[in-house]
């Protein structure tokens, strides 16, 4: 029986000799994932396990292509050191697949071995991605990803990191202090796809919305070679648990046919192995992309009966064909979490059941369950039973109810993290295994994400974030009960630069501060300061940094209502 989401056997729970407690499948992706660096095929390298991504290399005319460049500078700067093992040509471009991995291209003109000037490659929301990802939605943005890649979790022991399922870190520990080194496009590439000519080498390029709206796959046919970021060593992930825009299938197989149309014979992934011979990447990439159809086709097929998405997600199963090997494997995430991320890129929120339309007060609804079950003990003996009986869901949602309701206890917050840690070792997802595991921790005090809950402005972060957009940020940390019945335009001059927050109808409402009856002037360092808690904003003002001018009290009344310690204090 092919395993989906958990399993419910025990006995396909192993013990790694760290001590580490996992789903088999899960353990075997180590496997797909053994760090080394590969050459699929002369004058190409990928070097994998170094980071979640890999850093692809390819000789060309006029020296080496460099293709995605890592989460730091340290990441790539031990690529390139790698790659020097076996090529010392010069790095005569960059190449960006996509916006998650471009923190390393500082490394490349630190090692000076490059072409002056330095082109880099990439599509053009490259750069408005990366502030998007640390801007408004910051918190919740860093907090999935610590979430969903096992940032917080402990080498060995029970908890202990396996695999992401994508690489076995996010960040390795010998890349610390994971130096930022992004460098935008000096050739911006659009939504469209043509031909171009890097380093010498004759490129067909498409854009190809993947995991990221501005993926771009890259055809080296010269070489035969397509580097991607479509076909992964895993299931895609059309829903990321971390939480993240819609992936619209629809939008993302054009990419994978692209893909098949190319006829490579060396196929490099941003993520895990090289994959080989015509016949076998289109057969497995045809798979690929099927996968992804059926799980449209058959979501929609549901939505169309009146399925609700609960129904979908137990209903909408991936037939045992998929499961032949990690390609199209649910070692990432999962095809329930899938089916119902579709529902709601399609249909938004409400799937037609009743219960739905007005559900009660969560608080109130927790206790008349619990209530109705027969009290906190009946619950809490339940759960126990559930568990004992391998009835994982059902145990986990009574458990949720008393973790969730007033009067919570920690022996309740305890026996939920029991629940996530049995989901964690019985799935063969590594989202759902670093989920569940980081929650528990949470829940049991273990490693509390608390801090992870609020919004923190860190100055290294911002290098490349505009004052204006910093300033704009501020309007989703607004308490609407503080600023009631409050008119007033505040224009802020950061070393030179005009912005502003008009206060009114309970919003802040970004300006270009024109026409402000007051007006803040510091410099950015001080302001960055003062957003990250470093400076309090009054010790800003004593000492002169930080100027306020017109209706000081007012100013004082509106950056109070901010939850930002230090606009407050």
């Amino acid at each position: 029986m092919t395993v989906r989401s958990f399993d419910t056997d025990p006995a396909n729970t192993v013990v790694l000799p760290g001590g580490q407690r996992a789903h088999r499948d899960h353990v075997a992706q180590s496997t797909v994932l053994a760090a080394r660096l590969e050459s699929p095929r002369e004058g190409v390298w990928t070097l994998i396990g170094n980071g979640l991504s890999n850093q692809t290399f390819i000789q060309a005319p006029d020296g080496i292509i460099a293709i995605d460049t890592g989460e730091s500078v340290e990441e790539m700067r031990e690529a390139l050191r790698r790659l020097r093992e076996v090529n010392d040509s010069p790095i005569a471009a960059v190449v960006y697949t996509h916006f998650h991995y471009v923190e390393g291209t500082r490394a490349v003109l630190d090692e000076g071995n490059h072409a002056e000037p330095l082109p880099i490659y990439g599509h053009e929301r490259i750069a408005s991605n990366k502030v998007r990802a640390g801007g408004e939605i910051g918190p919740a943005y860093s907090r999935g990803l610590i979430e969903q890649f096992s940032i917080l979790l402990p080498d060995d022991g029970p908890d202990g990191n396996v695999n992401i399922g994508l690489g076995f870190r996010y960040r390795k520990a010998e890349h610390a202090p994971f130096t930022p080194g992004f460098i935008p496009p000096t050739h911006v590439l659009g939504d469209g796809s043509g031909r171009l000519e890097i380093a010498g080498l004759q490129v067909d390029w498409r854009h190809a919305p993947s995991d990221a709206d501005d993926s771009i796959n890259y055809f080296f046919g010269a070489i035969g070679t397509c580097v991607h970021n479509t076909v992964w060593p895993v299931l895609f992930n059309v829903f990321a648990i971390r939480g993240e825009e819609y992936r619209d299938p629809r939008v993302l197989i054009p990419g994978v046919d692209s893909i098949i149309a190319w006829s490579p014979e060396y196929l490099v992934g941003a993520h895990g192995p090289a994959i080989t011979g015509k016949d076998r990447i289109r057969s497995v990439a045809t798979r690929y992309r099927d996968s992804i159809q059926f799980l449209w086709d058959q979501t929609v097929r549901g939505i169309n009966k009146g399925w609700t998405t609960d129904e979908l997600a137990a209903r909408v199963r991936l037939p045992d064909l998929y499961d032949v090997d990690h390609l199209t494997s649910e070692r990432y995430g999962v095809a329930e979490h899938h089916v119902r991320q579709i529902h709601g890129g399609l249909r938004g929120w409400f799937d037609g059941d009743e219960a739905k339309l007005f559900p009660l007060e969560p608080g109130d609804r927790l206790a008349r369950l619990i209530a109705g079950f027969g009290g906190r003990d009946a619950v809490r003996g339940k759960v126990a039973t559930a568990l004992a009986d391998n009835d994982i869901r059902w145990a986990l949602e009574m458990a949720t109810w008393l973790a969730r309701a007033d009067g919570a206890e920690q022996a309740d917050r305890d026996l939920l993290a029991a629940c996530l840690r049995t989901v964690a070792e019985r799935t063969p997802a590594a989202n759902i295994r670093s989920w569940a595991l980081t929650r528990a921790r949470h829940l049991d005090g273990t490693t509390p994400m608390d801090r992870f809950f609020e919004h923190r402005f860190s100055p290294r972060l911002l290098t490349h974030v505009d004052t204006a957009s910093i300033v704009a940020t501020l309007r989703v940390l607004v308490d609407p009960d503080l600023i009631a019945g409050i008119d007033h335009h505040v224009a802020f001059v950061i070393d030179g630069t005009e912005c502003g927050l008009h206060v009114r109808n309970c919003v802040a409402v970004p300006t270009n501060g024109w026409g402000a009856t007051s007006m803040v002037r510091t410099t950015r360092g001080v302001f960055l300061g003062v957003l990250s808690g470093r400076t309090p904003w009054s010790a800003a003002v004593a000492d002169g940094s930080l100027v306020v001018t017109g209706d000081v009290a007012l100013v004082d009344r509106i950056r109070a209502a901010f939850e930002l310690d230090g606009l407050r204090q």
